[in-house]
C-alpha cells in the first residue's frame, strides 16, 4: 500500500528537505567563517587576564633581572681577591713597609684589603698587642665580609619564595571571581564569559608566580656556589697574609742578639820586677 500524500509519512517526505536547509548554514555562514582569523594569542593578552598579581609579579621580575645583573658584574675573584693586591702585599710584608701597605689597603676596594685594612690599623695602635689578639681581629673582619657576601644574594631567596605566593594569591582572588559570577543573575552567555575570564586570571597568575619563582631559585643556587668559592678565596688570602705578618712580628732574633757577650774576666796584673831595684837572694849577707 502506497503512503498518501494527506497522511503523515507523506507529509514527512514532502517538508524533510525544507528543513535541512533550514537547519544547514547557509553559504554565507560558511565564508564567513572560512575568512575569520582566531584571534591571534599574545603575550600581552595573555598578561592582560593575569589581573593584580600580574602588575606585582612584573615588578618582582625586573627586581630579580636587575640583580642577577649586578651580581654577576661584582661577585666575581677580582673584588674579592685581586692578583695584583696580593702580590704587592706580599713584597710589602716581606720588606716590613707597613705604612705603604696600609695605604695601598685603603685605595682598594677588595674584601681581603678591609681585612688587611683592619689588621693593621689594629696592629699599628697597639703596637704591644699579641699576635693571638691580632689573628683574632683579622678573622672577625674575614667573617664580616664573607657574611655580607651570603647577605646579599638572599634577595634573589626572597623572590623565589614570594613569587608563587603572589601567584597562589591571585589564584585565589580568581577563583572567588569566578564563584561570584556563577551566582549571580547576570544572562547565561555574559555569565559564561566572566567565568572563564577568572579561571583564566588564576591561572595566569599561578604560572607567572611560579615561573619567576623557579628562575629566582636556579640563580639563587648558581650565586650560592659563587659565593662559597670566593669566601674560599678569602680565606686562603687572608691566611697567607696572617703567615707573612706572623712572621714579622715574630722573626727570631739574630745570633748576636740571640747570645749576648760574656762578660770579660780581668787576668790578674803579673807583677814585673822593679828594674831599680836590686835582686835579693837569701845567701846575701845582712
Amino acid at each position: 500500500m502506497k503512503p498518501s500524500l494527506f497522511s503523515l509519512p507523506g507529509i514527512a517526505l514532502v517538508f524533510a528537505p525544507g528543513l535541512l536547509l533550514a537547519q544547514s548554514p547557509s553559504a554565507a555562514d560558511v565564508a564567513r567563517a572560512a575568512t575569520e582569523k582566531p584571534q591571534a594569542f599574545t603575550l600581552l593578552h595573555l598578561l592582560e587576564q593575569g589581573g593584580w598579581a600580574i602588575v606585582i609579579l612584573g615588578l618582582m621580575s625586573v627586581l630579580m633581572v636587575t640583580l642577577i645583573l649586578v651580581y654577576l658584574l661584582t661577585l666575581r675573584r677580582g673584588a674579592v681577591v685581586s692578583s695584583h693586591f696580593m702580590n704587592t702585599a706580599d713584597v710589602l710584608l716581606k720588606k716590613k713597609d707597613y705604612p705603604a701597605l696600609l695605604a695601598i689597603a685603603n685605595r682598594h676596594g677588595e674584601s681581603i684589603a678591609h681585612v688587611l685594612r683592619r689588621t693593621l690599623d689594629f696592629a699599628s695602635q697597639n703596637p704591644g698587642a699579641n699576635f693571638e689578639i691580632i689573628r683574632e681581629i683579622a678573622q672577625t673582619e674575614g667573617a664580616s665580609q664573607a657574611n655580607a657576601l651570603q647577605h646579599r644574594i638572599t634577595y634573589l631567596a626572597d623572590i623565589a619564595v614570594l613569587a608563587p605566593m603572589v601567584g597562589l594569591l591571585g589564584t585565589v582572588f580568581g577563583i572567588i571571581r569566578s564563584f561570584g559570577v556563577m551566582g549571580s543573575s547576570v544572562a547565561e552567555a555574559k555569565r559564561f564569559t566572566l567565568l572563564s575570564e577568572g579561571v583564566s586570571e588564576a591561572l595566569v597568575a599561578t604560572g607567572a608566580g611560579l615561573i619567576i619563582g623557579i628562575i629566582a631559585m636556579a640563580c639563587y643556587g648558581f650565586f650560592r656556589n659563587r659565593v662559597g668559592h670566593l669566601i674560599s678565596e678569602l680565606e686562603r688570602a687572608s691566611t697567607h697574609l696572617l703567615g707573612l705578618l706572623a712572621v714579622n712580628l715574630q722573626s727570631p732574633p739574630s745570633r748576636r742578639e740571640a747570645a749576648p757577650a760574656e762578660p770579660r774576666r780581668e787576668r790578674p796584673a803579673r807583677e814585673t820586677p822593679n828594674p831599680r831595684r836590686p835582686a835579693v837572694s837569701v845567701d846575701d849577707d845582712f
